[in-house]
């Protein structure tokens, strides 16, 4: 059974940073797409950064793009989502999510929060300006 543990949320200024960790156990392994997403209240859950856990490749939300970096440590079985220049907009709770198969196969739905099936119960992000 995979779990998904998230930690490093907070509060911070507009223009700071923050770094998620989503702790994985289980059958996480190279055949996984795992992925960040957030919710903001009365807002749909969107994706925000992804990455295929056999080669390391990555994808962004336009919104996100040269701000945030979604990274692994595959010894440590930890997904990592580096934010700097965050801005009020950001503010929502974030999650980890989990899905087994290769992110290719997800082409540009990748950010669709139906696709992924594991998730953490996630870590809040409050920026303020």
């Amino acid at each position: 059974q995979v779990q998904l543990v998230e930690s490093g949320g907070g509060s911070v200024q507009a223009g700071g940073s923050l770094r998620l960790s989503c702790a994985a156990s289980g059958l996480i392994d190279s055949s996984y797409c795992m992925g960040w997403f957030r919710q903001a209240p009365g807002k749909e859950r969107e994706g925000v950064a992804r990455i295929d856990m056999r080669d390391g490749s990555t994808d962004y939300a336009n919104s996100v793009k040269g701000r945030f970096t979604i990274s692994q440590d595959n010894a440590k079985s930890t997904l990592y989502l580096q934010m700097n220049s965050l801005k009020p907009e950001d503010t929502a709770m974030y999650y980890c999510a989990a899905d087994r198969g290769s992110c290719y196969l997800l082409y540009s739905s990748w950010g669709r929060a139906s696709n992924y099936y594991y998730w953490g119960q996630g870590t809040q992000v409050t920026v303020s300006s």
